[in-house]
């Protein structure tokens, strides 16, 4: 597996990938390197090579480019001369970027199946990201880098049925495509291996947030909801825990205390994967709040899954894949952009408890059916039979 992120922070990566070894399939991971990281490293059977690449999160888009580049020449790299001891199989390539694909492109030469796994839209990302640059001509050259990518690959996974019918839209075959959910690993959100606080236990209200800090998430929306919940009831304790980290985190802070809740907002910093199923058991209600626009309509976030998962009520945005996905009277939504939409979302949870248990059990439900078991068994399915292809093909 290729993939332009720190790997021990990316919770889909590590799904595939402990998964996969759990079926009885070595992978390794091609990754980012934190300054202070060792080179190499094993984590759940997983081998991990770190280049010597950093993220900038929240940088400017020369610095994006130049990053993007520098990971795809060095990947490449590793990877050709790993192939070389290591005899791949299959070449599975997480994207963002796109284009990343084409680190493969010597075992691709080599007869080695490649698959691009598409967590994202991409031209839709760089329109939110990156409104100013995105004109006509530079959406098209990602559309058309979108095309030769998958075009390239032998096999295409993407992490919802809207965005398997966006690509199908575009002119890829269907029988090209696989949806593996980016549903949650039940066995680490589990809410009987982590003790778990009944609701409201100690008068407070404890909301919270587990995610990236970035202008996808409306975290300010949040923020605001939580000055208007203090305003109209004032006898109502509430404390918003937030997890992550992200280019919008200063300005969250600096609205907290704008709006008079510095006090009731606490900012955790990011906490590694492991630690996030105890940060949500100890909360009251958990948070999706997604800003609406044309990339994040193809969107449904994993919090929600995580949330649910642990037992916990979700308030999340209303937008069409959450509403597509979740019964009515499970998940409960808000109008996007709308603080008075969220607060009066959050008080219907604290006021009526029957209707908060009953979306509880309605989510659990739900996610049951949606379980990462189910998700990882196709997974492996299918890289079972690329390699398999790849065997059979090789003289």
């Amino acid at each position: 597996m290729i993939v332009h992120a720190y790997y021990e922070e990316d919770s889909r990566v590590r799904r595939e990938a402990e998964s996969l070894v759990a079926r009885g399939r070595p992978v390794d991971v091609f990754a980012l390197r934190r300054p202070g990281d060792a080179p190499t490293d094993a984590i759940d059977g997983v081998a991990l090579h770190r280049l010597n690449v950093q993220r900038h999160q929240g940088a400017g888009l020369g610095t994006y480019l130049r990053e993007y580049v520098a990971f795809l020449l060095r990947a490449g790299w590793a990877v050709t001369r790993a192939h070389r001891r290591r005899r791949y199989a299959v070449v599975q390539v997480h994207t963002l970027p796109d284009f990343l694909v084409f680190a493969a492109l010597p075992l691709r030469l080599a007869r080695v199946p490649v698959v691009i796994d598409l967590h994202e839209a991409m031209p839709e990302f760089f329109r939110m990201r990156f409104p100013r640059a995105s004109s006509r001509v530079v959406q098209a050259l990602l559309r058309l880098q979108e095309r030769l990518s998958i075009g390239f690959a032998s096999a295409a996974i993407t992490v919802n049925e809207a965005l398997a019918a966006r690509l199908v839209g575009l002119g890829v075959r269907a029988d090209k495509i696989t949806v593996i959910l980016n549903s949650p690993s039940l066995a680490r959100f589990d809410p009987a291996v982590t003790p778990s606080r009944a609701f409201m236990a100690d008068g407070t209200l404890r909301l919270v947030y587990a995610g990236a800090l970035t202008p996808t998430y409306e975290m300010d929306i949040a923020i605001d909801a939580v000055a208007r919940l203090h305003a109209l009831r004032p006898d109502l304790n509430v404390a918003l825990d937030v997890y992550g980290r992200g280019d919008s985190g200063p300005g969250l802070r600096e609205q907290a205390t704008r709006v008079g809740i510095r006090d009731r907002v606490t900012f955790h910093g990011r906490i590694p994967l492991e630690d996030v199923p105890a940060a949500i058991a100890a909360a009251d209600i958990g948070l999706a709040p997604t800003r609406r626009d044309p990339f994040t309509d193809f969107s449904l976030s994993t919090k929600i899954f995580e949330y649910g998962a642990m037992n916990k009520p979700v308030v999340a945005s209303r937008l069409p894949l959450v509403e597509r996905t979740f019964p009515p009277g499970s998940v409960a939504t808000y109008d996007p952009g709308d603080g008075d939409s969220l607060a009066a979302a959050i008080l219907a949870l604290v006021d009526d408890a029957a209707a908060r248990d009953a979306a509880v059990a309605r989510t659990r439900v739900r996610i049951g059916e949606l379980s990462w078991d189910r998700e990882a068994d196709r997974l492996s399915a299918l890289i079972a039979r690329l390699a398999s292809d790849r065997i059979s093909s090789t003289p």
